[in-house]
């Protein structure tokens, strides 16, 4: 009984260590292996709450802890990718580039917008007692996917377009401070949880499904921030034809 109780615990910690990895390739500007240990601390994120609950140990502590872990694996990961992202591309036709913090580290520090919001976010969401089964708000882990696939899209799109509005500095500004808003926006989100299946109660988590599919399909890397955009909007549509309904 005493190991079963910190089973979740030790994966919450695995989740933390994924996103100390992760904050390494940062640094080395290995973009697809931060994504990849994410990723891994995203699916660790998600086991230690459902051993918590098989194993019928969940704690105080364990919430904590997991929220700090969530803070460096979903939050400090994309505001760090983010200010390498301003960093680098500051200098194309922006910026000029000098060897000092002033002008070179001033204007990529607005990329933490995201680490502060998911902070407030995460800190926000244990005293809520309206998110037990559904989120009001992005959830940090889909803000982080979302962020830290631009640098994918970046390296692999064949639009000029795309990748042109991505590497300049002022739009990856707004897409941080987009990204805090979105956190922290009082805008409830369906749940993604399924309890006794049936079509009529799932129909939009099952459109979703769907669209995330073709998306994915049909535009690879570029199409995970359009699943995440499509899940805000789908939400935002989804309460607008609750309110009429009512």
């Amino acid at each position: 009984m005493q190991i079963k109780r910190h089973i979740p615990n030790i994966i919450t910690l695995l989740n933390l260590f994924s996103g100390c990895i992760a904050l390494l390739f940062v640094s080395l500007h290995k973009y697809e292996y931060v994504f990849f240990f994410v990723c891994l601390g995203i699916f660790l994120d998600f086991f230690d709450g459902f051993f918590a609950r098989l194993f019928q140990v969940q704690s105080p502590l364990g919430l904590q802890l997991d929220s700090l872990a969530d803070m460096v694996t979903s939050g400090v990961v994309p505001g760090y990718v983010m200010f390498q992202l301003i960093f680098e591309y500051q200098a194309v036709g922006f910026f000029t580039s000098e060897p000092y913090f002033p002008s070179n580290y001033i204007l990529p520090l607005l990329g933490f917008a995201i680490t502060l919001g998911s902070c407030y976010r995460l800190a926000k969401f244990n005293i809520d007692t309206r998110q037990t089964d559904s989120f009001i708000g992005l959830p940090t882990p889909a803000n982080a996917l979302l962020i830290l696939s631009l640098p994918l899209v970046i390296a692999t799109s064949s639009s000029d377009f795309i990748v042109s509005s991505l590497v300049n500095p002022y739009v990856l500004i707004g897409i941080s401070f987009l990204s805090a808003y979105l956190l922290n926006a009082e805008i409830p989100l369906f749940s993604l949880k399924i309890k006794n299946f049936t079509v009529a109660k799932y129909k939009i988590q099952l459109i979703f499904l769907v669209l995330t599919i073709l998306l994915l399909v049909f535009f690879h890397i570029a199409g995970i921030p359009l699943v995440i955009l499509t899940y805000v909007l789908l939400s935002v549509i989804h309460n607008k034809m609750n309110r009429i309904t009512v």
